[in-house]
């Protein structure tokens, strides 16, 4: 933990492994960060800036609804019974230099006394289109390797179908990030592919940011190029395409634990 609190930089790797119906794989080294909202609008980085442009920089809009980022995720809370009256925070991929794309923010959601009370896995699109997965956390497994699972329900990729299971390993932030998602077929277990993002650590430090900036040159068009040229590649290796199904009417959908 820094002087500030928790929020931090993660220096790591994204890796997605197709399995069916053709092997295909590839990975990229990523920097995220983990950011408190409470922390954020007094972290006083001169490399990170809140809601206007900056080397890095974290907007409202990349979260939720676009609106207040807290009042989105307590109004999502609520609506699903659940209360988290401790800290929020989420781990996303900053913008740099303005230009920003998060394939998955991850919400963790914590009571008064520190345990993790929800997750909610934000997915978007190229589309600029984003669906929320919230998913209750008992007590008991706060502290220890999460797994979860959801009924997909929002297109990601055209050679994704949209049927099938999302099925997450998730340990919550600490000296390491850790999340895996494999997804499987519709009705079975067959995996189709599995995802990664692993990383390490740093303080949130404006030293940190610049040599990450050095590490990383404009990381969103390596996120948005690297899946462009992926799915080219698949396209090569003839998989099947499929057209674009309207976005579900629900923004959000609430999901339980269950096996990764």
């Amino acid at each position: 933990m820094t002087a500030m609190g928790v929020s931090c930089l993660y220096r790591g790797q994204v890796m997605h492994h197709r399995l069916d119906p053709v092997g295909h794989r590839f990975a990229y080294s990523v920097v995220s960060l983990l950011v408190d909202l409470d922390e954020l609008p007094h972290l006083g980085l001169r490399l990170l800036s809140h809601n206007r442009a900056n080397l890095f920089s974290l907007h409202d809009r990349d979260l939720g609804d676009g609106g207040d980022p807290k009042a989105w995720i307590a109004r999502q809370l609520a609506a699903h019974g659940l209360k988290a009256d401790g800290p929020i925070r989420v781990h996303l991929f900053p913008r740099v230099l303005g230009m920003g794309f998060t394939p998955l923010t991850t919400w963790f959601c914590h009571h008064s006394d520190g345990a993790l009370a929800a997750v909610v896995y934000e997915v978007h699109n190229t589309f600029g289109e984003r669906h929320a997965y919230l998913v209750p956390v008992q007590p008991s497994d706060s502290g220890r390797t999460l797994t979860h699972r959801a009924e997909k329900c929002f297109h990601v990729s055209p050679f994704m179908d949209l049927g099938g299971t999302y099925r997450f390993a998730l340990k919550p932030p600490g000296d390491t990030y850790a999340q895996t998602i494999r997804e499987t077929a519709a009705g079975d277990d067959h995996t189709i592919m599995v995802a990664s993002h692993m990383g390490r650590r740093q303080e949130l430090t404006d030293s940190a940011l610049f040599r990450a900036a050095l590490a990383y040159p404009l990381l969103p068009v390596k996120i948005v190029g690297g899946i462009h040229f992926e799915a080219l590649r698949l396209w090569l290796k003839g998989v099947p395409f499929f057209r674009k199904p309207a976005p579900p009417v629900a923004s959000v959908s609430i999901c339980q634990q269950g096996d990764a």
